[in-house]
């Protein structure tokens, strides 16, 4: 099946703690099902000190579930993904605009 969400895509966060926010994807695990969304979802880790980081409290995002995201369109709100073939190729697009992504 072919994927809904990718890398690089902007998206909006629809159930959660951080709901309302909007993210770039920056990785997915199709497997798990989950995403890491840059600024959301934040955790606080605490790094031990080694010889060259220095330690502490750091920030990290965390993997959302991907039925919690939604793709933003040209318009700046949500929408759900489609499929459409565009001459030989298979192309995503917004179910709201129809623009492909």
């Amino acid at each position: 099946m072919a994927a809904k969400l990718r890398k690089g895509d902007k998206v909006i966060v629809l159930a959660g703690k951080d709901k309302g926010k909007t993210g770039e994807i920056s990785s997915v695990d199709p497997k798990a099902g989950k995403a890491v969304v840059d600024g959301i979802n934040i955790a606080i880790r605490h790094v031990k000190q080694s010889q060259t980081t220095q330690g502490g409290r750091t920030p990290k995002a965390m993997p959302i579930d991907l039925s919690n995201l939604a793709i933003v369109d040209k318009n700046g709100k949500a929408t759900r993904v489609g499929f459409k073939m565009d001459g030989d190729k298979k192309v995503r697009f917004a179910k709201t605009t129809g623009d492909v992504i």
